[in-house]
């Protein structure tokens, strides 16, 4: 068999693969197009990279709606304390914060990049700069790589070069042409963890809220999402953690139509508003309720809390009537706005779509349409919430293709 392993993409999933596949022996050239290994990883988690969540493999599995399944033999493989132990084992201390994420001690997401970099030149492994333009095939098998500096025999090739978001860090769905050029078939990628665009916002543009709830409904009332934290108003509708979160639930713009709704006051009752506003009778009894309002809310939001409660700004609170009081009270409990789409997939964190997982072996990542070929990470058809999930399905996904690739080019028999 001519040629090792070209492992073709240098973020998460392509750095460990061809770090698992050299510690396991093959000789591994690992061809990424950006100068620096990782360009994506260094902004996660806000460039401290959440490079993984402290929970079991069923927790995680929980967290990736996007055929979780799939990645049942790989995450129980590779589990998130195995993420843990790897980076700790070289050299990244690290803490667990709120909602089990799990962080570098360092909060510098260089630091994860640094130590799979290093580990990856310790163990011999090969990095080349540089755009691959195609694969070439014989016999059903992948037998090269063809780049903008040369062409590479291949024994073994994983793809794993992500999906559309982010752009400029290289995620610019060239693994997709590449993927079908072997046979297989793409899912449509979209944005997932995307800001939301949606109507009557614009005044509210720049205002932040925090411990607030968010609650997304489609045409049936039971919530799709429903969480408490922090979001964002824009000038094109809503983005923040809370919304990011929300948007990987809602996946079907073209046949269903979505309402966000924000609780203002999520540990009050609409009947606890009411009584509020009755026991500020006695300190702003005539005061403007265009006045009044900021003592309960930041001051953009006034106005538009009193328009939709159909209440007049220029009225005093002492007028205001008991089934005023009661509209204003359902208004501060639910802020609705229609959501019209996602942003566009290059704003998302990750995407969604991809390579068709029933095209590729779950324990081994292995194509099942050509023998030789590997796929890992963002490329497939697989994603998770926020909190760490999409980084570990990269570590799994990565470590599975170089524990087969390699044992594929010993003679073994992981395709």
């Amino acid at each position: 068999m001519n040629g090792g392993l070209i492992v073709v993409g240098g973020g998460a999933a392509g750095m460990l693969a061809a770090l698992t596949a050299r510690q396991a022996g093959a000789e591994v050239t690992l061809i990424e197009r950006n100068p620096k290994l990782g360009r994506k990883v260094y902004i996660t988690g806000k460039g401290r990279c959440n490079l993984t969540n402290h929970c079991t493999v069923e927790e995680a599995l929980a967290h990736i709606p996007r055929n979780g399944k799939f990645l049942y033999s790989a995450m129980s493989a590779f589990p998130p304390s195995a993420t843990e132990a790897l980076f700790e084992g070289l050299g990244v201390p690290l803490k667990v914060e709120r909602g089990n994420r799990v962080f570098p001690v360092s909060d510098k997401a260089s630091d994860v990049i640094d130590a799979l970099f290093a580990a990856l030149r310790r163990a011999g492994g090969a990095i080349v700069e540089g755009r691959v333009t195609g694969l070439e095939l014989s016999e059903g098998r992948v037998t090269a790589v063809r780049t903008n500096v040369g062409r590479f025999p291949a024994g073994a090739v994983i793809l794993a070069t992500g999906g559309l978001s982010y752009p400029a860090t290289g995620s610019t769905g060239d693994g997709y042409a590449l993927a079908q050029s072997a046979g297989h078939t793409v899912v449509e990628p979209r944005g997932s963890l995307v800001p939301l665009e949606a109507e009557g916002c614009a005044p509210l543009q720049g205002l932040s809220l925090k411990n607030v709830a968010l609650s997304v409904t489609g045409k049936k009332p039971k919530p799709l999402f429903k969480e408490q934290g922090e979001l964002l108003f824009t000038h094109f509708g809503l983005s923040g953690p809370l919304v990011l979160s929300a948007s990987a639930h809602l996946r079907h713009y073209e046949r269903e139509t979505y309402t966000a709704h924000i609780d203002l006051k999520p540990a009050l009752s609409v009947e606890q508003l009411e009584a509020r506003m009755v026991r500020d009778l006695a300190d702003y009894a005539n005061r403007d309720l265009s006045n009044y309002i900021l003592t309960l809310t930041p001051h953009l939001l006034g106005p538009v809390l009193l328009a939709r409660a159909g209440v007049a700004g220029s009225s005093k609170l002492h007028s205001l009537t008991r089934e005023a009081r009661r509209a204003l009270s359902c208004v501060f409990k639910d802020l609705a706005f229609p959501i019209t789409a996602p942003r566009p997939v290059a704003e998302a964190i990750v995407t969604t779509g991809g390579v068709n997982v029933k095209e590729v072996d779950p324990k081994t990542m292995a194509s099942k349409l050509c023998e030789g070929l590997y796929l890992a990470g963002e490329l497939l058809d697989v994603d998770g919430y926020t909190g760490g999930f999409n980084l570990q399905i990269a570590w799994c996904t990565g470590r599975a293709a170089g524990n087969a690739a390699a044992s594929y080019l010993r003679g073994g028999n992981s395709q």
